[in-house]
């Protein structure tokens, strides 16, 4: 294992799952809640997108506390949810996500890539 922790099976399992849990809070002295997002992992990193836009509660509160833990298959592994500001990359999350869940759930993945919830893309980097 790297010094990236559980990061790298972590990025081989989003490949695998259609859902994960990210756990967030307002602030470090709020509890935590979890919410079922989808995640897409492109060139090696993985990436999530609020569906609700900036209106999502999960989304709100990554932004202004970005110390974040994805659920996958039962395991909880701590990231750092960061903004992607490159539109390249957020081109390429919207063609993993059409292709990762377009086929089976065309309405919701329409959702995931309307215009306005494009800014609402973060990175999560190992933590």
């Amino acid at each position: 294992m790297t010094g990236a922790g559980p990061y790298p099976e972590m990025l081989d399992a989003l490949d695998r799952v259609e859902e994960v849990h990210i756990g967030t809070r307002r602030d470090a002295s709020s509890p935590g809640h979890e919410t079922i997002i989808w995640a897409v992992v492109v060139d090696g990193g993985a990436f999530v997108r609020s569906v609700r836009g900036g209106k999502g509660r999960w989304y709100r509160e990554a932004s202004a506390n970005p110390e974040v833990t994805l659920r996958v298959n039962d395991e909880r592994v701590p990231v750092r949810a960061v903004p992607e500001t490159d539109a390249r990359t957020i081109g390429k999350v919207s063609e993993a996500i059409r292709e990762k869940y377009g086929a089976s759930y065309p309405g919701p993945t329409a959702a995931m890539l309307r215009e306005e919830v494009l800014a609402t893309t973060l990175r999560l980097l190992p933590a």
